[in-house]
């Protein structure tokens, strides 16, 4: 696990943006094409912003969601939502979003994993204080799914149900970033760069992850 401490938020958007660039390079002059999934929460969107006007091909690209809440289209708990608000419409035919307003979740769920590469190149993944990562939630049978790359949530997290990818999709993937700043990660920034598998971000066994973020790992907490 390599991690890139930078000095704020900004810093680690440009960071992680410049991350994805490169790898996306890599990607597409090797195999044609670029396969990435991010993840929702506040996190990537100055990240995407950055991305938007970067040299990425987005014509050769194509940006999967790590997971999404089941809310209605357009509302704001959508990670959708914001990924439309946030591309310009040049990168928005990239975009591969996850289908939560099907009356069988379940099944949905299978088809957006048939629609899935083999292998991503890079997965985007955030960081919870809680230790969650895409929507990998304490204590939720979700963590346990191993036959399948997308999966539902059984119970709400923060009022609503989710889909996600799950470990096996994790686990496969070319490289993995993770981009963690805000209040309240300091624990759970430790224990990730630890593999502690009290917390589901500590359970990904994934031997390329790069991390940035804007918090010293092993610094205490701001009062």
């Amino acid at each position: 696990m390599v991690s890139r401490v930078v000095t704020d938020a900004e810093s680690a958007a440009a960071e992680a943006a410049r991350v994805i660039e490169l790898t996306a390079e890599a990607a597409i002059a090797d195999r044609g094409r670029f396969n990435f999934a991010v993840s929702g929460g506040k996190s990537p969107w100055r990240m995407l912003e950055i991305l938007a006007d970067s040299r990425l091909e987005w014509s050769k690209t194509s940006l999967f969601q790590v997971d999404e809440r089941i809310a209605p289209t357009g509302s704001p708990e959508r990670n959708l939502t914001h990924l439309v608000l946030t591309l310009p419409l040049v990168c928005q035919a990239a975009i591969r979003p996850m289908p939560v307003g099907a009356d069988d979740l379940t099944t949905a769920a299978a088809g957006y994993e048939y629609s899935l590469p083999d292998r991503f190149d890079l997965i985007h993944l955030g960081l919870g204080p809680d230790g969650h990562t895409a929507s990998l939630v304490p204590d939720d049978p979700i963590l346990e799914v191993t036959d399948r790359q997308v999966a539902m949530t059984r119970g709400e997290y923060q009022g609503t149900r989710r889909m996600s990818l799950t470990y096996k999709a994790l686990d496969r993937a070319r490289k993995l970033l993770f981009l963690v700043t805000g209040d309240g990660k300091q624990d759970a920034l430790a224990k990730l760069m630890a593999g502690d598998h009290s917390i589901p971000a500590g359970r990904i066994d994934n031997a390329n992850v790069t991390v940035v973020t804007d918090l010293a790992p092993g610094a205490p907490e701001a009062a």
